[in-house]
């Protein structure tokens, strides 16, 4: 009745959360579900074949988690690539069509009206679609499912975002072969929240997810985890944006855990804030088995903090590293650079810290991802309303269209970015520097300087010699 398509195909395999989600909660309302896996699939074209010879599904599910890779200079967009496969699927079957996933959530409307998708779940799918199926089955009254976009008289109705206060997942995680993205990807996800009540002016995550955090039980989260355990899964990723936020639901979650005696058995890394991090909750992670943790730092100058809107200084910053090496916790510090108000000094006092403070690693992405609907986004556009243009990079042509990987860079740092900033780093290897638009071309299967995840053959190399981590904490060691 249901089959529900993985459509990403970036190498390493990150295995499909979401979608594990949403076929169990179909599958716990009684309705027949199939996963088709195009990432574990050889040959993506024949297998839909092979699939839809013999299978006629009432309703067809595509998950779609990235828009683009969201890193410059690569840019690469992967619209297209979606509608080629609903355009494949069009041949085979005359089952309608819903798109869902993070990376559709991010923009809905325009993801529907370009690949010719029948429907659209905006938000959270578990719920929504078991309601589709059901208006489907009878009286088609579309508007009571929640968060769909669909279609009436040639035009794309959308109804409100589907984010429910409540947030329960089952977590038998069985219907997408975890074993084989653990082998292939190096690490398996955990959802432990959705939503995100920060401001920071270059974040989609509240676009796709809403602005209220909705939390799970940690009694849940840590069900899952044993779920994932028993598969021989023993590294993990929590895909949170931020998991310190709220701190004391981060903190709960690690005394299950630890109250389970699972520390022992797990390696774990997250993403973080510099705030609220303390020396009770790094100890508590560490004792609850976290390896690793990715901050959010963005810059070390507090003018471009206050751009970004971020509530942590330079000391929080330091204060984190810190703590991470008293509990044998590998730290990266990500960093934005590029942004409105950046120039050379402020990237220099950026660079300059991080080396004193010493993190295993430092992310110096450089170039911000532009969404409409962000603070980014309307300064973009008042700036192009106002004919400046200067501060926009791209590799598409035609007029200026954030619906395509459009990246913001402060003209203050010159023509050659990119430059300036390796030439800063200079030849320290805690540093992923940026590349050049030529230089990324040429870089192939060379030892990476990016981490940018998408296609690095490098990192898929370690993980198929049995690397096992986050992707940062694997390119830094091999480096």
């Amino acid at each position: 009745m249901l089959t529900l398509i993985n459509t990403n195909r970036m190498l390493p395999l990150i295995g499909p959360v979401g979608l594990d989600y949403v076929a169990g909660s179909a599958g716990q309302a009684g309705i027949d579900v199939e996963v088709l896996d195009l990432a574990l699939a050889q040959d993506p074209a024949e297998a839909l074949k092979k699939y839809f010879s013999t299978q006629q599904p009432q309703l067809i599910g595509l998950s779609f988690r990235n828009v683009d890779d969201c890193f410059w200079p690569n840019a690469d967009w992967f619209v297209p690539g979606l509608k080629d496969t609903i355009d494949s699927i069009r041949t085979l079957s005359s089952a309608p069509i819903v798109i869902g996933g993070v990376g559709f959530s991010v923009f809905p409307g325009q993801i529907v009206e370009y690949t010719g998708a029948d429907f659209g779940i905006h938000g959270d799918g578990e719920t929504a679609i078991i309601s589709l199926i059901r208006q489907l089955q009878g009286a088609k009254n579309f508007k009571e499912v929640p968060g769909l976009l669909w279609r009436k008289n040639g035009r794309i109705i959308s109804n409100p975002p589907n984010w429910p206060d409540h947030i329960s997942l089952t977590t038998a995680r069985d219907f997408i072969d975890n074993p084989s993205y653990f082998e292939q990807g190096g690490q398996c996800g955990v959802e432990t929240k959705r939503g995100c009540d920060r401001k920071c002016i270059y974040c989609a995550d509240p676009l796709a997810k809403g602005t209220k955090l909705r939390l799970r039980s940690p009694s849940e989260v840590v069900d899952e985890i044993q779920v994932l355990l028993s598969q021989g899964i023993d590294v993990l990723h929590f895909c949170d944006s931020e998991l310190n936020v709220p701190r004391s639901h981060c903190y709960a979650i690690c005394e299950e855990i630890n109250r389970r005696s699972l520390g022992s058995r797990i390696r774990w890394y997250a993403y973080m804030l510099p705030v609220p991090f303390d020396e009770d909750l790094a100890k508590n992670m560490a004792e609850a088995g976290c390896a690793g943790i990715d901050f959010t730092g963005d810059s070390a100058c507090s003018s471009m903090l206050k751009t970004y809107r971020q509530q942590h200084g330079k000391q929080h910053i330091a204060d984190v590293v810190r703590l991470c090496r008293q509990n044998r916790i590998t730290v990266m510090i990500d960093l934005l650079l590029g942004g409105p108000g950046e120039t050379p000094q402020t990237v220099a006092e950026t660079i300059d810290f991080m080396k004193k403070i010493n993190p295993d690693c430092a992310g110096a992405a450089l170039g911000i991802r532009i969404y409409p609907g962000t603070a980014m986004g309307e300064i973009a556009a008042r700036d192009l309303k106002q004919g400046r243009n200067f501060n926009i990079r791209r590799k598409y042509t035609g007029p200026i269209d954030f619906f395509k990987p459009t990246f913001y860079i402060s003209s203050a740092l010159g023509e050659q970015p990119a430059k300036l900033v390796r030439d800063l780093i200079g030849d320290d290897r805690r540093f992923f520097a940026p590349a050049d638009e030529i230089d990324s071309e040429a870089l192939g299967d060379s030892v990476p300087s990016s981490y940018n995840y998408n296609e690095n053959l490098p990192l898929v190399r370690a993980i198929r010699e049995g690397a096992r981590g986050a992707y940062w904490d694997i390119l830094g060691k091999i480096r």
